[in-house]
């Protein structure tokens, strides 16, 4: 059977109408997220800590009944502010008086509650405040606007990661979403689906520093831009045809 064609025009109703059936063509289970039942779902439980690891930067405050004892932790840095601290590849900081520390290995509380101790043998009733200045986390692929993002709180998710970037193209494919992570010197990656409310027990669900997330084009998008290529490639060649002709009847 011929099928008829017609002409591309934006505006015709017929235009409108095979958009539609393209669209409608594309399965629900595809698009929809978080589908199943999450009464069967066992969610995390567990609160989340970002864990310190070499190459963080740390703003670290100290502080105590003395305000005087506490001056000499709470160095300014050579331009003006609070003095940060880099963790190394062996995972130290160069702290005042306490000296070398290692503190990559271990969550935000964690690393609080250690200096904590270390400080009680210089001053009366110490309290300390950790934060990583450098979180940040990089959204590439199908997404409306990929980048990287320095975020100023710990606690995100794979979800709030995705609602900066604009959310998902209608063209990404949402069943194999790549967590990219770097994880005691080595490069892990994990799968997601999206499309499925098992996401919600991942261990990349709750995002770390430096995370990278890959969303892939669907098979369909990855057609079109082959196709795209192959028709623009003709077209170059048959238009380098007829020049090389034209030249050659007019010499």
């Amino acid at each position: 059977m011929k099928v008829p064609s017609f002409p591309l025009d934006f505006k015709t109703p017929m235009f409108l109408m095979t958009v539609l059936m393209i669209l409608s063509c594309v399965p629900r289970e595809k698009i929809v997220y978080f589908q199943g039942d999450t009464n069967t779902v066992e969610l995390l439980t567990e609160k989340y800590s970002a864990v310190i690891q070499p190459d963080d930067l740390l703003d670290i405050t100290v502080f105590g009944r003395d305000v005087a004892a506490t001056r000499i932790f709470n160095q300014e840095s050579n331009k003006g502010g609070q003095q940060t601290y880099l963790v190394d590849e062996e995972g130290y900081i160069e702290f005042p008086v306490l000296g070398r520390i290692k503190l990559a290995g271990l969550t935000r509380n964690e690393a609080i509650q250690y200096m904590k101790g270390m400080l009680s043998n210089e001053i009366i009733d110490p309290g300390v405040s950790i934060k990583i200045t450098n979180y940040r986390i990089t959204v590439l692929g199908e997404v409306k606007s990929p980048g990287s993002y320095e975020l100023e709180y710990e606690k995100v998710t794979l979800i709030d990661a995705l609602g900066m970037a604009g959310d998902l193209t209608i063209d990404a494919l949402r069943n194999n979403i790549l967590v990219i992570r770097e994880e005691n010197g080595e490069r892990n990656f994990y799968r997601v689906d999206l499309t499925s409310n098992e996401i919600f027990n991942s261990p990349v669900f709750y995002l770390a520093q430096n995370d990278v997330i890959y969303v892939e084009p669907s098979k369909r998008k990855i057609n079109s831009s082959t196709n795209t290529i192959r028709d623009i490639s003709f077209v170059m060649s048959v238009t380098s045809f007829l020049i090389t002709l034209i030249t050659v009847l007019t010499r």
